[in-house]
């Protein structure tokens, strides 16, 4: 028998939502900055064999010479970022959500069985609850790397005002490479995080537009009559 449970509370679904257009908004005003300062590349004995954005690469998605414009989109989107950030932790913690999100001591042998699964090396599907232990891990991971761009990237902004954040991340130039490695970072939970919800099918996609799933639950067995009460 089908039945239709509640999963995704609303706040959690906007806040979902609203964060993958402004993240995309955040990279792609962050290539603008980058641009202007190209200094990540394989470079030995002075020459430099492979740059990590080729020439075609900014020409092809009209980068060069948009500094300006991209600083501009940059700082007025981070203060999105931010607050969608802020109240999806906050409600998190309010609501008692959290306790679905972070791992437990079992989540990291757990998400090995999950990977298992999804390369259909492994046919028993392992224990799944609102989330299962590979997502209790990414989703946990992803709000760190928030607050870590938070942190870099403010550090980077104003590496004199913020001296001790930038002391933190190690100085101005680790702090940059910290704030790039977490782009990346973000860019390959997106198409990790794509495939898996086709992997997942309509039903666990719809979950998170609608807040509802369609679950299978088996029938509850009626209960029989002894024999004493029959007679009576």
């Amino acid at each position: 028998m089908k039945v239709i449970k509640e999963k995704h509370p609303l706040i959690m679904r906007w806040t979902h939502w609203i964060n993958f257009p402004v993240l995309t908004i955040m990279i792609w005003s962050g290539m603008l900055i980058y641009w202007a300062n190209d200094v990540y590349s394989v470079t030995i004995f002075g020459h430099t064999f492979v740059r990590f954005f080729p020439e075609w690469f900014y020409s092809a998605l009209h980068i060069p010479q948009r500094l300006a414009e991209g600083m501009a989109f940059h700082f007025l989107f981070m203060w999105f970022f931010v607050l969608n950030g802020f109240f999806y932790v906050l409600y998190s913690i309010i609501s008692g959500e959290w306790r679905y999100l972070l791992p437990n001591k079992h989540s990291f042998r757990e998400a090995w069985l999950v990977l298992l699964h999804d390369l259909h090396i492994r046919k028993t599907a392992p224990p799944q609850g609102k989330y299962n232990a590979a997502q209790r891990i990414a989703y946990t991971a992803i709000i760190i790397m928030g607050f870590g761009s938070v942190i870099t990237g403010l550090a980077i902004y104003k590496p004199v005002q913020f001296y001790y954040l930038a002391w933190i991340c190690g100085g101005y130039h680790l702090a940059r490479i910290w704030h790039f490695v977490l782009t990346i970072g973000y860019v390959f939970f997106f198409l990790i995080h794509i495939i898996q919800v086709i992997l997942a099918g309509w039903n666990n996609f719809r979950a998170v537009i609608s807040g509802f799933e369609v679950v299978e639950e088996q029938p509850k067995p009626a209960i029989e009559t002894s024999s004493d009460d029959e007679k009576a």
